[in-house]
C-alpha cells in the first residue's frame, strides 16, 4: 500500500512510497482504510523533531475513515463502520481515568513507541500510534470511533483533532464568560476553531492575531470581530479593553516567546488559555512576583480539556446545527501523492486546514 513516510527526524519532505504495509493486527485491533485526512501543524513539529517521535515514521493522526476488520476480542466495531482515528484514546482504568481527566490518559502514547507499519527495510512508526498519511493503518479498538452516516470523512477527520482541540480550549479549558473580552493568537484550524467555540460562548469582543493576511481575513468569517498583524495587538488591547487587556487569551502557537505575549495581553485576573503544543527545551519565563501580584490564571488544554468522545458528539451536534462552520475550515484539498505540497501550504500559512484524500 501507499504511505507517506519521514525517513529521518529534521527531513522537511516526505516520500510517498508504495512497500509500506498496516503491521500489528491481532486481538483488540481493527484495520482501518484511511479515506481522509487533515494536515496538523503537530505532524510539522514532530517531523521538526520540537514533539518526541521516533521514526522512521507514517505521520498524520487526524483521520477518518473505514474498518476493513476486526481483531478478536473487539466489540462494538464491524468492517464498514465509519469511523474518526482518536489518537488519544482512553483505557478507562487509569487513575486520570477515573478521575475523569480522560484526556491525560497515558495509554495513547505508549502506542507510539509501537511500530505499526513494515517495509522491506524495517520496521516504521506512525505518529502518536497512528500515522495517517497512509491508505490503511492498524490501530487499537479504542482509537476507533464510530461516526454517524451524514457525516463527510473530511469533517470527521478535522474533529478527530484540530476542531475538538480548538472548541474544546474555549467550551471546557477557559469555559469563556458570555460578554468577554477575548484575543486568539494563531489562527490556522485550532485557533480558528477556539475562536467559533468563543463564539459560542458568547463573547463580546474576539481579537484574532495572526501574521497572514488570509488567516486575518478568514477568522472574521469565523466569529472573530476585529483582526490584527502581531504588530497591531498593542492597538487592539487598547481600543477593545482600554488598555487593561483581555479576559481570555489563547495562545496557539506552542511558542515560549508567543505565550509570554499571550500572559502580557491578559489582564489581571484574566485566563491565559495554553493550547499549541511546543517542544520540551522552550521554557515560559515568569518572575514569582508577577504570577502572584497579577492572579493571571494560566490554563493549559489537551486535546480540548475534556472527555473526548463527548466532544466529538458535541462537534458533531453543533455542526448539524449549523452553529459552527467545519467545511470553511478546508481551504485546500491534495492527494496524497502531493502531501508535500500540503506541508508547504502549512509552513507559509496559506492554508487553514489542507485535506488529504487518500
Amino acid at each position: 500500500m501507499r504511505a507517506a513516510v519521514l525517513h529521518e527526524i529534521g527531513q522537511d519532505k516526505l516520500e510517498v512510497l508504495d512497500d509500506v504495509e498496516a503491521a500489528g493486527f491481532g486481538p483488540g485491533k481493527v484495520k482501518i482504510r484511511v479515506r481522509a485526512t487533515g494536515l496538523c501543524h503537530s505532524d510539522l513539529s514532530a517531523m521538526a523533531g520540537v514533539l518526541p517521535q521516533p521514526g522512521p515514521f507514517v505521520p498524520g493522526h487526524e483521520g477518518a475513515g473505514e474498518i476493513v476488520e476486526v481483531g478478536e476480542g473487539v466489540s462494538g466495531l464491524k468492517p464498514g463502520d465509519r469511523v474518526v482515528v482518536c489518537w488519544l484514546p482512553a483505557c478507562g482504568s487509569c487513575p486520570a481515568c477515573k478521575r475523569g481527566q480522560t484526556q491525560l490518559c497515558l495509554a495513547g502514547f505508549l502506542n507510539a513507541g509501537t511500530p505499526n507499519f513494515k517495509r522491506p527495510s524495517g520496521d516504521v512508526f506512525g505518529f502518536a500510534g497512528t500515522g495517517t498519511f497512509a491508505e490503511e493503518v492498524v490501530v487499537d479498538a479504542g482509537c476507533a470511533v464510530p461516526i454517524p452516516d451524514d457525516v463527510p470523512f473530511d469533517v470527521a477527520a478535522l474533529i478527530g483533532c484540530g476542531v475538538t482541540t480548538g472548541l474544546g480550549a474555549a467550551l471546557n479549558t477557559a469555559d469563556v464568560e458570555a460578554g468577554a473580552s477575548v484575543a486568539v493568537i494563531g489562527c490556522g484550524g485550532v485557533g480558528i476553531s477556539a475562536i467559533q467555540g468563543a463564539r459560542l460562548k458568547g463573547a463580546a469582543e474576539i481579537v484574532a492575531i495572526d501574521p497572514v493576511a488570509a488567516r486575518r481575513e478568514a477568522a472574521l468569517r469565523f466569529g472573530a470581530t476585529k483582526a490584527v498583524s502581531p504588530e497591531g495587538l498593542a492597538d487592539a488591547k487598547q481600543s477593545v479593553t482600554g488598555g487593561e487587556g483581555f479576559d481570555y487569551v489563547f495562545e496557539v502557537v506552542g511558542r515560549s516567546a508567543t505565550a509570554r505575549t499571550a500572559y502580557e495581553n491578559t489582564r489581571r485576573g484574566g485566563t491565559l488559555v495554553v493550547v499549541g503544543a511546543g517542544a520540551m527545551d522552550d521554557f515560559l519565563q515568569l518572575s514569582m512576583f508577577e504570577l502572584f501580584f497579577d492572579e493571571k490564571r494560566i490554563l493549559p488544554s489537551m486535546y480540548g480539556g475534556g472527555d473526548v468522545l463527548r466532544s466529538y458528539e458535541r462537534a458533531i451536534a453543533l455542526w448539524r446545527a449549523g452553529r459552527i462552520d467545519l467545511e470553511g475550515l478546508i481551504t485546500h484539498r491534495v492527494p496524497l501523492a502531493d502531501i508535500n505540497e500540503a506541508l508547504d501550504q502549512m509552513r507559509t500559512g496559506a492554508a487553514l486546514r489542507t485535506c488529504i484524500e487518500i
